[in-house]
């Protein structure tokens, strides 16, 4: 389906890791380049309908998942009903808990220094075999190529890549040739989250739909955008709106 003209996928957590399970079996794409997941939440399709660039990497990608309930939001109101959403941290996890399983190979990279150590301590503790076979902070400049050459070199299946949207998509999209890795997921602010750095919203935040105030209110400086928000509800009911007065008339 599509929200504002952005692709979203409606696969449910179930349905997205057999979707990867198949994707890890399968090896490489047929041109020998690493499939890319991106985790798309209301912002990211804001960004998307505004960035052709992003766009196009949406719209090329392995797997979209649903991250957020703005996008289940959305989707109701578009008449596409979505089952859950699928978020990167969770999606994170449960690709971690198989990669203990199935032998895959993890390698983080993203956040302040320091952080992806301490959420692959938090991983491994929670998923006894889980290999994580490199970590790498965010802060890269100027040693890109570096960077890229430690991931390839690592053998990792599965790049999770905390770099911010758009950041971290269109990185891995310009360095899909290079990094030698099966899968790469950009997971947003995960590693922050799993070091303790910041705390997930409660679960009970979660259900009442609230997560998003949560992390405002946890983090103020990200008022800026939250405006997001609202522009994103009234395009798309406004899109609503559109269909619905379009139904009426060919009906």
């Amino acid at each position: 389906m599509r929200i504002l003209g952005v692709r979203v996928d409606e696969y449910d957590m179930r349905e997205s890791l057999e979707q990867i399970e198949a994707f890890l079996a399968a090896g490489h794409n047929n041109d020998g380049l690493l499939r890319q997941v991106v985790t798309i939440n209301p912002e990211g399709v804001w960004l998307a309908r505004q960035d052709a660039a992003l766009a196009a990497i949406v719209e090329q990608a392995a797997l979209v998942t649903p991250d957020g309930n703005g996008i289940l939001w959305a989707a109701r109101r578009l008449g596409h009903p979505l089952r859950e959403r699928v978020t990167g941290i969770d999606l994170l996890d449960e690709i971690c808990a198989r990669a203990a399983a199935k032998g895959w190979r993890i390698y983080l990279l993203g956040a302040q220094p320091g952080v992806a150590e301490a959420a692959a301590k938090t991983l491994c503790s929670r998923y006894p075999g889980l290999q994580i076979v490199g970590c790498e902070n965010g802060y890269f400049r100027g040693r890109e190529s570096a960077v890229v050459a430690a991931v390839a070199a690592a053998r990792a299946d599965v790049l999770f890549a905390a770099l911010g949207m758009p950041f971290q998509e269109k990185w891995l999209y310009q360095n899909r040739e290079a990094l030698g890795c099966r899968l790469a997921v950009g997971v947003g602010g995960s590693f922050d989250v799993l070091a303790g750095a910041v705390r997930r919203a409660p679960a009970l935040w979660q259900r009442l739909k609230l997560e998003w105030l949560w992390r405002l209110l946890a983090e103020p400086k990200r008022w800026r955008r939250a405006l997001v928000i609202p522009k994103y509800m009234a395009a798309v009911r406004r899109e609503a709106a559109a269909q619905r007065a379009g139904a009426q008339k060919n009906g």
